[in-house]
């Protein structure tokens, strides 16, 4: 099943896929990580304790961004 989609394999929210692979690679360049956007998304050369810093940065964004529309009456559907 692709990422962001449901069992149907129905894509949830168009254009997310994208924007949460470029904020993987921000999140990736801030940390220090060598990884460029356009590589595929082949991280084996990293190490998973990188690949899973990046993944803990991106949660934490995500609901940061959550809770900020959330205080400014964005509540989620």
């Amino acid at each position: 099943m692709a990422r962001g989609s449901d069992t149907s394999g129905r894509q949830l929210v168009p254009g997310a896929h994208q924007a949460l692979d470029n904020m993987k690679y921000e999140i990736a360049a801030e940390l220090g990580i060598p990884v460029y956007q356009g590589s595929e998304d082949y991280w084996g050369n990293i190490p998973s304790r990188d690949c899973g810093a990046v993944g803990g940065h991106m949660v934490r964004r995500l609901i940061q961004i959550a809770q900020e529309a959330m205080v400014n009456g964005q509540l989620p559907r």
